[in-house]
Parts: structure tokens; C-alpha cells; sequence
């Protein structure tokens, strides 16, 4: 799976900030652009693992494929 991901370089610091604009608050940073890209395959990762979700008595989980 691909995703487009946003590098931008601090003037400051030298260091990267990176995030994917397709997965809203998933951002990473690092010293590097190399680790910046890094850091963002584990934050997609992480963004994308389901989590347990606890359901009210009677309601139903369902899962759907939006193309």
C-alpha cells in the first residue's frame, strides 16, 4: 500500500517533519530525511492497527470496502 507523504525541512533546526495528509493527526519527524521517512512507515503502521472497540448491548460491527 502507498501513501503520499509531506516533508518539510526546519531552517532552523535542520531537522524534517513529515506527515500523510491522507490520515488526519498521522505525523513523524526526524533528524534526517531518511528517519523522517522511517519514523512515518511506523506512524502509518501504528495510525492504521484496529483497535478493540467496546459495542453497546445489540449493536453490530460491520466492515465495508469504499473504492
Amino acid at each position: 500500500m502507498k501513501w503520499r507523504v509531506i516533508l518539510e525541512q526546519d531552517p532552523e533546526t535542520d531537522d524534517w517533519a513529515v506527515w500523510c495528509p491522507e490520515l488526519p493527526g498521522c505525523s513523524s519527524a526526524g533528524e534526517t530525511e531518511a528517519e523522517a521517512l522511517e519514523n512515518i512507515k511506523e506512524a502509518i503502521q501504528l495510525y492504521l492497527q484496529p483497535e478493540s472497540i467496546k459495542l453497546a448491548p445489540g449493536a453490530i460491527a460491520r466492515e465495508i470496502t469504499v473504492l
